[in-house]
């Protein structure tokens, strides 16, 4: 059975802003560590957590501005709206949500894959700013037609998905990733325990 969704806007805009503001706490937590803690990499097919971040802001690079325009551009209303996922969205909204702490692997575009790139701690400043900007806009989707405004997405400007799934989708995406950075740290963190015995 093809499934789908239906919610208030300020339903799903809050439960997305309490992922966001959770992913950034984490992210601002992460400045906190020493270089080699967010450069460690338990093997060499793994993320270190600057690598982690830096997937997701080139993520954000594209879907930030693709997604203001869409809600500068969106209809709007004063009265309380309803948003319903479509098909595709929802299907790529709930490919990317961790269920029960699980995370399905999945292929990553050459362009978005950070491995072996040269990172600092500059990398998770973007990344927080990228968050303000994401909660500013989330916040700005409260009165806008989250089913009848539709975003490119990344792989096909042909393919466009209701900003609601947009928004669903690119939280989720950044969660993922944050809970994978979460990871990389704890195996930075045993690391540092062993060599220090």
């Amino acid at each position: 059975m093809i499934s789908t969704m239906r919610t208030e806007n300020n339903t799903l805009i809050n439960e997305l802003l309490t992922i966001t503001d959770a992913c950034t706490a984490s992210a601002k937590n992460f400045r906190q560590l020493p270089p080699d803690m967010l450069n460690f990499k338990e093997a060499p097919e793994r993320w270190s957590i600057l690598e982690c971040l830096e997937h997701l802001n080139r993520y954000g690079d594209y879907y930030l501005p693709e997604i203001e325009k869409a809600i500068m551009s969106g209809k709007t209303s004063n009265n309380p709206l309803t948003f319903s996922s479509g098909v595709l969205g929802n299907y790529f909204a709930n490919l990317m949500k961790v269920k029960g702490g699980k995370i399905i692997r999945m292929k990553t575009p050459a362009d978005k894959n950070p491995a072996g790139s040269e990172l600092t701690p500059i990398t998770i400043d973007r990344f927080i700013k990228q968050q303000e900007k994401l909660r500013s806009l989330l916040e700005q989707a409260r009165k806008v037609d989250l089913t009848g405004t539709k975003v490119p997405i990344s792989l096909t400007r042909f393919l466009k998905l209701r900003a609601g799934d947009t928004f669903r989708f690119f939280v989720y995406h950044i969660e993922r990733h944050i809970r994978q950075a979460e990871k990389a740290k704890e195996s930075a963190g045993r690391r540092s325990v062993v060599e220090s015995q």
